[in-house]
Parts: C-alpha cells; sequence; structure tokens
C-alpha cells in the first residue's frame, strides 16, 4: 500500500530540522601547508597526496628538493602556481611557499586506540583553541612517543593548516580520536585501566611526583589556555599535577607545560636514552 505524500507542512518541518541538526566536524587534515610538514606527509605514506604546489619564486633546495624528489618517487604531482594563485590557496601564515592536499586523516575509536598498544600513553585535549598551541602540542606528544591523542568535537581546534604545519609533522604519525565529551570519554578510559592524570595550576602535587606505575597506562589532560581543564574534567581525573615555579608569573603556556609534562612521562616509561 503506498504511503500518503505529506503536506507541505510536514516537508517545511522536516527540512527545518535537518538544518538545524548539529553537523559533525571532521577531523580534518586535507590542506597540509609548510615544508616540514608536507615532506613528512610524503615520508609517512601513509595517505594519499592528491597533488604539492610550490609557489613560482621558492627555490628548489634543501628541504624543497627532497619534496620534489619525494613526489617524482610516489608519482604525486607536482604544480608550480603563481604567487597571486598560491596565496589565494593558502591558510596559514608562513606557509613557505609549499602546501599539498591529501586525504583526511584517519580518525579511530577510543576503545581501539587504547588496545592498540599494551602500555598507551595518550594526550587528552579539553579546549585548547589556538592552532599553534596545539600543533606545537601535537609535535611534542610525537616526540615523546604518545600512541594517541584525543580531541573533542567542540571547544578545540582541530586539525586545520595552522595546527598541521605547528606539528611539523607530527598528525602524520599520531592517532587521533573524536569523542563527543571529555568527561565521558575519560569515564571510558577509567573502564580501560588508563590513569587519567590532568595538569593544571590548582593541582596540589608535582610532576615529578608521579611514578612509573601511575606512566605505564597513561592519559595526559590539557585544558584551555585561559582557563585550565574544565570542572568536569577535573573531577575525573585521578590526579591533577602541576609544574612547580619560582618566577613571578602566574603559569606556563600550555604547550610549554604540556612539553615538559610529556617528557617526564615518557622517563618514567623508559624513554631509550641516545646520547
Amino acid at each position: 500500500m503506498a504511503k500518503e505524500p505529506r503536506n507541505k507542512s510536514q516537508i517545511r518541518r522536516t527540512d527545518n530540522e535537518r538544518r538545524q541538526a548539529p553537523r559533525r566536524r571532521s577531523l580534518g587534515g586535507e590542506q597540509i601547508e609548510g615544508r616540514q610538514a608536507v615532506r613528512e606527509l610524503l615520508l609517512a605514506g601513509r595517505r594519499r597526496v592528491e597533488y604539492v604546489w610550490l609557489e613560482e619564486s621558492v627555490q628548489r633546495k634543501g628541504v624543497v628538493e627532497e619534496i620534489v624528489g619525494l613526489c617524482v618517487s610516489r608519482r604525486v604531482p607536482l604544480i608550480t602556481a603563481s604567487r597571486r594563485k598560491f596565496e589565494l590557496a593558502t591558510r596559514s601564515e608562513g606557509h613557505q611557499g609549499v602546501l599539498a592536499r591529501a586525504a583526511a586523516l584517519r580518525e579511530v575509536d577510543l576503545d581501539e586506540m587504547v588496545e592498540a598498544s599494551a602500555n598507551p600513553f595518550l594526550v587528552v585535549v579539553d579546549g585548547i583553541t589556538d592552532p599553534h598551541n596545539l600543533g606545537a602540542v601535537l609535535r611534542s606528544a610525537e616526540l615523546a612517543g604518545a600512541t594517541g591523542v584525543v580531541l573533542p568535537q567542540n571547544r578545540t581546534s582541530l586539525i586545520t593548516p595552522t595546527v598541521a604545519k605547528a606539528a611539523a609533522g607530527a598528525v602524520e604519525y599520531l592517532q587521533f580520536a573524536l569523542v563527543p565529551g571529555v568527561p565521558n570519554a575519560l569515564l571510558q578510559l577509567e573502564k580501560m585501566d588508563v590513569t587519567r592524570i590532568g595538569l593544571d595550576v590548582r593541582g596540589k602535587s608535582s610532576v615529578y611526583s608521579l611514578n612509573a606505575g601511575e606512566a605505564s597506562r597513561v592519559a595526559l589532560v590539557l585544558g584551555a589556555e585561559d582557563r585550565g581543564i574544565a570542572r568536569l574534567t577535573a573531577q575525573r581525573c585521578d590526579r591533577l599535577v602541576r609544574i612547580p615555579q619560582v618566577g613571578k608569573l602566574d603559569s606556563l603556556n600550555v604547550s610549554n607545560a604540556a612539553a615538559i609534562t610529556l617528557f617526564e612521562l615518557a622517563r618514567l616509561r623508559g624513554a631509550p636514552d641516545n646520547t
């Protein structure tokens, strides 16, 4: 039996609901700008690269020469663009005359991220909105050996060209999970026996009081630049720690504070000494 056609008011209501429904943000990462970031995109080979653009005045020396060679070996189209066309296409400052378009970064489920490692080392971002700060955090996370990064759908910058450039290629080697909210993600991590360490100036203990057991299966939770970790997020951390300070300023930049704590956790986890 055929369904009765909907009347116009039903159609209008459905269209309005569709327009008002919140859209899920994608992780991003399709446009990569900057010489180091594009070089690592090509070296990593984890996703398809559609093309690489060089601004016409860029000299093919050093890293740029290496990018040209990688494009040839990987059969990636290499296009020389006029300065005007290039400037219209770029979305970050200091792009260094190089950009690439690639497939979006792959998202993984939080469960999958934790289970991928016997001793997961995660970074949970709760409200970092400055793309330069987020990129710097990702760079430190990759160098410290983090196995994954957890980003909320809202209240945090995702992988924009500026983030990718500041990360200097780190986005190509990290795993990313997008979650609806950080507090619920922390509850999920608790069930998977992951210790949740919040970095906050209100912490009652020092980052240097952490022990190897706490660093074994760990998630470092980072808060917003201005107000730190949100109240509910803080309540769902196992510990809140701070970096001891002797100067007169209130706090460190979040990316600097993150780097100090990430490498302290890496030390506790037995990071190799490459000296």
